[in-house]
């Protein structure tokens, strides 16, 4: 069974909802070259391009790409953390309802992942209910930060709790937020600034106590978990020598191993030290579909990468199937 664990939509229906509201949500859209595309007032826009929006075109496109399933979210670039939050609330749960009936259009093939209105703790922790008790699903995704606001700050801690209590699991994801300088040229802000807030993200989570805190946390780092991997040893030096650092019990390494990655390296050389890192039964297939930073071919990199049979049957899909699938498919009729 081969699952693509990191594969996002737009429900065709939220982009009118945004519209009505642009104050609010700064969004519209327009058209460029013959293409439409939604645009931010943030300043950047993207083609919405059929797979995003309509569930017949991404069941084709798993078909073309070999894909059994896919586990569907929402673009990162519809976290609204920075409008009010009873608006935001409000979005959400018509989003998360939208992603079931974009599920139900092919349920043996689209699995459901949610998402929370994080700028209010309360809000999400009754988010996470409605969508483990009434649609079934139990995964979520999340910015690496909520409007400059880490997750493991105190005032987010009970969602994560919560979030562990009922098992659900947790993608946390990079999107555009404020200036990024000397990020500017050549796409900096995407090919260095995302992959460096996933690390900021994870540091803060290992030193400010949270995975000792939360054993049971299931959550996901995207894009083959930034740069942490790779520089932990820099963590656990600091963590040896500095006593700003000497904030936890437990090594930085053996924390960092307790999150979850995707195989979104690009570079089959780093997903094999990734998988060697974190353990087979830590790592997922991901693509990033459908953003031209996307990894069209994972399963290639995944071969080349030269993992044995029995990690590779857990990373293509088993891994996605036990964190991911839908808690009860009645649940997909609750939404009319």
């Amino acid at each position: 069974m081969i699952v693509d664990a990191h594969n996002h939509v737009i429900p065709e229906s939220m982009i009118a909802f945004l519209e009505k509201d642009a104050d609010t949500f700064g969004v519209k859209t327009d058209t460029l070259g013959g293409v439409q595309r939604l645009v931010h007032r943030e300043g950047f826009a993207y083609p919405m391009c059929g797979e995003f929006l309509y569930p017949a075109e991404k069941v084709r496109k798993l078909d073309e790409r070999g894909f059994d399933k896919a586990v569907i979210s929402p673009s990162p670039t519809l976290f609204f953390y920075r409008v009010p939050a009873e608006r935001n609330v409000e979005f959400v749960r018509l989003l998360n309802e939208e992603i079931v009936r974009f599920v139900r259009s092919a349920p043996d093939r689209l699995i459901g992942m949610g998402t929370l209105p994080m700028q209010s703790p309360e809000a999400s922790i009754a988010e996470i209910d409605y969508l483990v008790d009434h649609l079934g699903i139990r995964s979520v995704m999340i910015g690496t930060h909520i409007d400059g606001v880490q997750l493991a700050d105190p005032s987010l801690r009970p969602v994560l709790k919560h979030a562990a209590d009922r098992g659900v699991f947790i993608l946390t994801h990079p999107y555009y937020f404020g200036s990024k300088p000397g990020l500017e040229p050549y796409y900096l802000t995407n090919l260095i600034g995302n992959p460096l807030d996933t690390t900021v993200m994870a540091a803060h989570l290992i030193f400010g106590g949270v995975m000792e805190e939360i054993p049971n946390l299931k959550i996901c780092l995207s894009h083959g978990g930034g740069f942490a991997p790779y520089q932990v040893g820099r963590l656990v030096h600091g963590w040896n020598v500095r006593k700003e650092a000497k904030t936890v019990n437990t090594s930085p390494k053996e924390l960092l191993k307790r999150f979850y990655f995707d195989t979104i390296t690009h570079d089959p050389e780093a997903l094999r030290y990734l998988i060697d890192f974190a353990g087979a039964d830590h790592a997922l297939l991901g693509t990033d579909i459908p953003f031209d930073m996307a990894d069209l071919d994972p399963l290639g990199t995944l071969a080349l990468a030269d993992v044995s049979l029995e990690d590779r049957t857990r990373i293509i899909g088993g891994n996605a199937l036990d964190l991911c699938a839908t808690v009860n498919t009645r649940s997909l009729e609750n939404v009319r």
